[in-house]
């Protein structure tokens, strides 16, 4: 699995777009809303936490179909199915290279991109945290649509299609948990749920993407 994960890491850098592309796109979406919302802070204070943790979801989606597909089109994934590895330890890893190749990149950057649209300074702790707990349930949801449409031709729309309403609950409690925090509200509810359902996600997704692989390679 370690192995798995490295190959994974390396893969990424070598093709730069998965450090840089959500990046880049968080990075022109918080650039893009103070030209549609106007300049005023405080209307971009408020509605900030909203659109971080919306570019932060759509950011973490625009990667999500390379996590089986290039293994699928070059027989790397028949070959993880037959490993002597489980193949939900093999899910586990590639959804944790898909973490740390964006949604760490994406928690690092966000102070500067929450400047950017005028987030209050109190919020950036919550802003953190909850990136932190929310984006591994982002990558393992991520990882399921991904199982689900592995092969499949122009899946990329199925894949938003499936992954979307599923990361719903993570972006309630991830901006409410941002919003809290800049009115100087205790946001320690909103960060539980979210932890709750990274570590749901954690305990169950690996299984049901490993079915779901499992029944597309037959």
């Amino acid at each position: 699995m370690t192995a798995l994960l490295l190959r994974d890491l390396r893969l990424a850098i070598r093709a730069g777009g998965g450090f840089g592309l959500g990046l880049a796109f968080f990075l022109i979406l918080c650039t893009l809303v103070p030209f549609g919302v106007g300049s005023d802070g405080d209307i971009l204070g408020r509605i900030a936490p909203g659109i971080l943790w919306v570019g932060a979801l759509l950011a973490c989606l625009l990667s999500l179909d390379r996590i089986f597909a290039l293994d699928h089109e070059d027989g790397s994934l028949d070959l993880l199915a037959t490993a002597p590895i489980p193949l939900e330890g093999a899910v586990a890893a590639k959804a944790g290279a898909h973490w740390l190749t964006t949604g760490l990149p994406l928690v690092v950057a966000a102070p500067l991109f929450g400047l950017l649209l005028h987030l209050p300074l109190q919020a950036v702790p919550n802003l953190l945290i909850s990136l932190l707990i929310g984006t591994p349930a982002l990558s393992m949801l991520g990882a399921f649509g991904a199982a689900i449409t592995v092969g499949l031709r122009r899946g990329g729309l199925l894949l938003s299609l499936l992954v979307l309403p599923l990361y719903v609950p993570t972006l309630i409690f991830g901006a409410e948990a941002v919003r809290r925090g800049a009115a100087g509200m205790d946001a320690t509810t909103p960060l539980i749920f979210q932890a709750a359902i990274s570590l749901s996600t954690l305990a169950l997704i690996p299984f049901a993407a490993a079915a779901a692989l499992r029944i597309n390679l037959r």
